[in-house]
């Protein structure tokens, strides 16, 4: 095991070096114009005519590279600017190729690494710096694939449990459509017992019903001839001109009806008192008009009634009639005051203490024993019917979450479906972000506890990789702007992190967010091989 850790190094540097001196001698040696790739050499031979890309044009292969543009595709001047979609390769022994716009060529600034780019510019000084770029790149390579293995091994457990997490929640779901099924048998019962029992209630009660309903007509016919003398009396002295009728002209001429007390009894005000009539007679006044109008001339009478009696003056007699001498309280008076005081309260407090301990006395009978029993049942058949439809809605409410979230995309390999129930927090110089995936955005001010939703969950968007941006739409609305939205871009990192929060638009977030979920070893250098032609 030492011996391997002491080779690698030393297998490194070697296959560093070999890569080195392939490339410088591929570069050399297979023989291509000016700004030809590689792969694209043999499609220049120098012993034959050179055929446009595009099959457009033969042309003599001394035209290729003369600073002249003849093939419309731009292929016979890889190594000028005379083609306005020329492309320009860079070799860049020891780093990567790179494939310019022909109108980078000769521009006076050095492009390629290795300055192949400005061979007419003397005075240019391109420096080929290819080696000490391919080198921190391949340090970032390594550094990459370092990362990305180690993401990758904790994306395989996130995948496992997510996996498992949604196994757990079909499961779930299963036993919930069972629970459901059951639910819904029970609250059917339920309602078939309430309704039998609110039945039979409904039957013992009616002759209650007509009882309290008769006893209610007597009371207010009693109410009425009670008060049938003083409404008639109250009729006759409103009849101001004698024609039987009081009409509203007469009820305005009383300031006690100005409802709104702004000076005036309006013509709305009177007919309200007179049942929203014009003139009312005198039968129609004591049965309809007397209860409408009767509260307000108790109201008068109790504000202009003469006061009892005066208690100054009763104060000032009782206050002649007292001799100063009796004034002054005899000696040990306030000690006997006190005591007598003490014992009083005492006294008082275990007589309320006595009366709060007294239970209040049991309220009278309303319905028979038999018909309290109904009464009884028929409640209790409610609160079953309700607890039980409770306990419904509460399985259906779960079942919904539920499906949701077996709805919610959480990766190909369900890698994400553990960010779930997670949130993370990111903090500037002003405000508190916080990340909730598949949930909702978050902002903060640190000065504050109210919180200003950026964004709700809404689905992944990313373009060459479905999975590297979240978008979450439907925030609070900016003042006089658009609803507030986020985009969450996702790459590959050791850990669940959000590093980097921006505005680059008005009431448009976005968010830098690393997880291990986005790493895939599987990933292959094809993926992210830098083509040398277009």
């Amino acid at each position: 095991m030492r011996i391997s850790q002491l080779l690698t190094p030393f297998i490194r540097s070697y296959l560093f070096i070999v890569f080195i001196v392939i490339s410088q001698i591929l570069s050399s040696e297979v023989p291509r114009p000016r700004g030809v790739s590689l792969s694209r050499a043999s499609l220049y031979n120098p012993e034959k005519d050179f055929k446009c890309f595009d099959g457009s044009l033969i042309i003599p292969f001394t035209q290729i590279n003369d600073d002249y543009c003849d093939c419309p595709d731009g292929s016979d001047e890889p190594g000028t600017a005379a083609c306005p979609n020329g492309v320009f390769h860079c070799t860049n022994g020891g780093h990567k190729p790179l494939n310019l716009h022909s109108s980078r060529v000769n521009d006076g600034v050095c492009d390629c690494c290795d300055g192949t780019d400005e061979y007419l510019h003397k005075h240019v000084k391109c420096v080929n710096n290819c080696f000490e770029l391919g080198q921190s790149a391949r340090e970032e390579a390594q550094r990459q694939a370092e990362l990305l293995k180690i993401g990758s091994q904790i994306r395989l457990e996130f995948s496992q449990k997510g996996i498992q997490l949604k196994q757990e929640k079909k499961d779930k779901l299963s036993d919930l459509l069972k629970q459901d099924a059951e639910a819904q048998h029970i609250v059917q019962e339920k309602e078939a017992l309430k309704k039998e029992a609110e039945d039979l209630e409904n039957q013992v009660l009616e002759q209650y019903r007509k009882i309290e309903e008769e006893n209610r007509k007597q009371k207010l016919e009693e109410e009425l001839a009670s008060t049938r003398p003083e409404a008639i009396d109250t009729f006759r002295k409103f009849d101001t001109n004698q024609d039987g009728l009081v009409d509203v002209m007469e009820i305005q001429a009383h300031s006690t009806f100005d409802k709104d007390r702004n000076g005036e009894v309006s013509e709305e005000e009177a007919k309200y008192f007179l049942d929203e009539q014009s003139s009312v007679d005198e039968e129609t006044f004591v049965t309809t008009a007397w209860s409408l109008i009767k509260p307000f001339l108790m109201v008068e009478e109790s504000i202009f009634k003469p006061p009892v009696g005066d208690a100054g003056d009763k104060e000032e007699e009782h206050g002649d009639e007292t001799d100063a001498s009796d004034l002054e309280p005899p000696e040990d008076a306030d000690d006997k005051e006190e005591s007598e005081g003490d014992a009083d309260d005492e006294e008082e407090e275990e007589g309320h203490v006595a009366e709060e301990a007294k239970p209040p006395p049991p309220p009278s009978p309303k319905y028979d024993d038999e018909t309290q029993k109904i009464v009884d049942a028929a409640s209790n058949a409610r609160t079953e019917y309700h607890s039980a439809n409770d306990a419904a809605s509460k399985i259906k409410s779960e079942i919904n979450d539920v499906e949701q979230y077996l709805k919610t995309d959480f990766g190909v390999d369900d890698e994400f479906a553990i960010l779930e129930s997670e949130c993370f927090e990111y903090t500037d110089h002003e405000y508190i972000y916080k990340l909730c995936p598949f949930n909702k955005v978050i902002q903060q001010p640190k000065s504050s506890s109210l919180e200003t939703h950026l964004g709700k969950w809404g689905e992944w968007i990313g373009v060459e990789n479905k999975y590297s941006v979240m978008h979450f739409t439907g925030g609070q609305s900016c003042w006089n702007g658009p609803e507030r939205s986020t985009k969450v871009r996702v790459v590959c990192g050791s850990e669940n992190k959000v590093t980097a929060v921006t505005e680059p638009n008005k009431c448009e977030y976005q968010f830098d967010f690393t997880t291990p979920a986005a790493c895939r070893e599987s990933m292959t250098d094809s993926e992210h091989e830098i083509h040398d032609e277009l």
